[in-house]
């Protein structure tokens, strides 16, 4: 099971980097986790963009997103300050099918593909991150604490999206 979900959310980072090596952006996927480092990183030189961007996939209707994941993707978008715009992207995708227990028993439902590219933003580095959270219809709530707030988190229009 484990080797099926880390083989879903590679194949979705390997997708994203392929989507955005495209006309003046350059794309790399990191390693995440392992390395301590986001997921992908993303760059336009032409026009000055850091993207730190964190993946994730799911069979759920809910994806979250840890603090220590969102912290380092901040810590990348203060390294490069030479860029004009940075921004830390959670890529979220919700998977064909779905996962429900039925009776006891596994099932796995059919239902629509859903991917979102939220924009998280700080004004200033907060004390603590939150962990967000990401529905399947695209809501987006912030954990503090066992404390959760709705936050409307922008849409991204990606560069393979323009």
């Amino acid at each position: 099971m484990i080797n099926i979900r880390r083989s879903r959310g590679y194949n979705f980072e390997y997708r994203l980097v392929k989507q955005l090596n495209t006309g003046e952006w350059i794309a790399r996927r990191l390693g995440g986790s392992s390395t301590g480092l986001p997921d992908i990183v993303a760059v336009n030189n032409t026009d000055s963009i850091l993207l730190s961007i964190e993946a994730k996939t799911a069979t759920s209707n809910s994806i979250y997103v840890p603090q220590d994941q969102i912290d380092r993707c901040y810590l990348i978008t203060q390294m490069f300050e030479a860029y004009h715009e940075r921004y830390i992207i959670l890529a979220f995708k919700f998977m064909r099918k779905q996962r429900q227990i039925i009776r006891g028993e596994i099932k796995y439902l059919p239902r629509k593909t859903k991917e979102y590219y939220k924009i998280v933003r700080f004004k200033k580095k907060p004390t603590k991150f939150p962990i967000i959270k990401c529905n399947y219809n695209g809501d987006t709530y912030a954990i503090y604490d066992s404390k959760i707030k709705k936050v409307k988190l922008k849409n991204y229009l990606m560069p393979f999206d323009i």
